[in-house]
């Protein structure tokens, strides 16, 4: 909820969650900027939002694409890869089949 891409109008209470995850993800995440647009890259966005929460790890979700939670083992569904971002570190991309169990540390 902390790397919404529709920043609101209002400012909320908090951006507490029901904190099911230990992580942020970023739905509908697109690489690059689509034709026509020249504002800030989602890219861009979460890298700011890492300075800010440096702990916090970052999982861009693709369109089509699904996390399946169960307790403590995640699958990803779908045919496009997630790109996971950390702090101060290279972003990288995790296909269908990859363990993402880390997630939940």
């Amino acid at each position: 909820i902390k790397t919404t891409n529709d920043m609101p109008i209002v400012a909320p209470p908090s951006f507490d969650a029901l904190n099911f995850i230990p992580f942020q993800i970023n739905p509908h995440y697109l690489h690059g900027n689509p034709p026509g647009h020249n504002g800030e890259t989602r890219e861009q966005r979460i890298l700011e939002f890492l300075e800010v929460n440096q702990k916090i790890t970052v999982v861009g979700l693709r369109e089509g694409s699904v996390l399946e939670i169960n307790e403590n083992n995640i699958q990803l569904i779908g045919e496009k890869e997630i790109r996971i971002f950390k702090y101060q570190q290279e972003f990288y991309e995790l296909k269908v089949g990859a363990d993402f169990n880390f997630l939940m540390k």
